[in-house]
């Protein structure tokens, strides 16, 4: 096996961060002629590209709890991701400036809302930035911890390093769900203080699986043909990740439609100010294709054998999940704002491309670096000397 890592790819993270540079430039003069409509634009971005490398994390210690060869094959680029979220703890600096633009539990007149004023112990900028740091930190120190470990274990062979990443994987899963939760409700629940919804953490939760799963396959299967990655995406791995995409993508559509039902069920007006304006205006075109290509067609593709055996239409499918949870960012954040429908938000539109250009090109070009830092694949774990599935 080959233990290094053929991948040059010192180009392509240039010319990215090139881009994330030129795209943050714009953003930042955008900013100053809109504020409002730009700080929107670079939230929806932000959190799509949070998701691919925080999304990774809980999928890391999924593998050294349980194993598998999906894992094995996977794992370098899912430990790569994890490592940029110092940089997106840098990238999620703009935002705090822009508090009162973005939430209105932040403006001068707040407190005149009852319904802020009660929750306001809560949603202040003291607690909401105190909470934020808190899950960066902690997030931080998950990633820190299973890539130090994992190098380790690369260096020494120390058969007692698999057991400190199992040991911390389990309570760190409980952590992410629980750091994820308050990320949920204070970035994009708080955008709407007069709503509430016990299952939109999850909702959240499970995008930003999905998303960090998309990306890693995506990934994978772009450098399936080439060494050593040729050696272990083979068809039963490749289904492997194929199934885990299918079954994250049936838990948000679960997730999503039960929120759905129970709200309409309900009909209480607290509770519909969500649906209403994302139902109207235009905006309810997004929401069919939220269900016909975020779900219906992924579905449908994934319960496939052939496309999930096949590199290049795992590839496209993984793509298509990742356009369309930017889709479902967007659909999430920007009626907030939008008592005119989606025609009039041009601004946002133009503005969410030009973010995801400037944050995502500054992260890829991070994730590249990261990605060719270590071989990719373990040397010494469990599967290591195993690595080639048989039909």
């Amino acid at each position: 096996m080959e233990r290094e890592s053929n991948l040059n790819s010192s180009g392509f993270a240039r010319r990215s961060l090139l881009i994330g540079v030129v795209g943050l430039a714009i953003c930042a003069g955008g900013g100053a002629l809109w504020p409002g409509p730009m700080l929107r634009s670079y939230l929806v971005a932000y959190n799509l590209i949070l998701g691919m490398s925080l999304g990774c994390l809980p999928m890391i210690m999924l593998y050294h709890l349980v194993g598998g060869q999906w894992g094995f094959a996977i794992r370098r680029i899912l430990e790569a991701a994890t490592r940029t979220l110092p940089l997106l703890a840098i990238l999620f600096v703009p935002l705090l400036f822009g508090l009162p633009q973005l939430y209105p539990w932040a403006r001068p007149d707040a407190l005149s809302d009852p319904v802020i004023a009660h929750k306001a112990v809560y949603l202040n900028g003291p607690a909401f930035i105190g909470r934020a740091a808190a899950c960066f930190i902690i997030w931080i120190i998950l990633a820190m911890l299973l890539s130090r470990w994992a190098r380790r274990q690369d260096e020494s062979n120390e058969p007692r390093v698999a057991g400190w990443l199992a040991t911390l994987s389990g309570p760190g899963i409980v952590l992410f769900g629980l750091t994820i939760t308050f990320a949920a409700i204070d970035w994009i629940m708080s955008l709407s203080p007069n709503w509430f919804s016990t299952i939109f953490p999850v909702i959240y939760a499970v995008g930003q699986i999905l998303s960090g799963l998309a990306f890693a396959t995506a990934v994978a299967t772009w450098l399936a043909p080439r060494p050593p990655l040729d050696r272990v995406l083979t068809g039963l791995c490749m289904r492997d990740l194929g199934n885990l995409l299918l079954a994250f993508t049936m838990l948000w559509a679960y997730m999503a439609f039960s929120q759905f039902l129970l709200i309409w069920c309900g009909n209480l007006p607290e509770e519909i100010r969500w649906y209403q304006p994302r139902f109207e205006g235009g905006w309810q075109i997004l929401a069919l294709a939220l269900v016909g290509l975020q779900f219906i067609l992924p579905f449908v593709l994934l319960l496939s054998r052939d496309i999930k055996q096949n590199p290049r239409s795992l590839f496209r499918v993984a793509v298509l999940i990742l356009a369309m949870r930017l889709v479902d960012l967007f659909w999430e954040v920007v009626p907030n704002f939008a008592p005119e429908g989606l025609p009039g938000h041009a601004i946002e539109i133009l503005g969410t491309a030009v973010a995801l250009a400037g944050i995502g090109g500054v992260w890829l070009a991070s994730f590249v670096w990261h990605l060719q830092k270590m071989p990719l694949l373990p040397v010494h774990a469990p599967q290591a000397d195993s690595e080639v599935y048989h039909e």
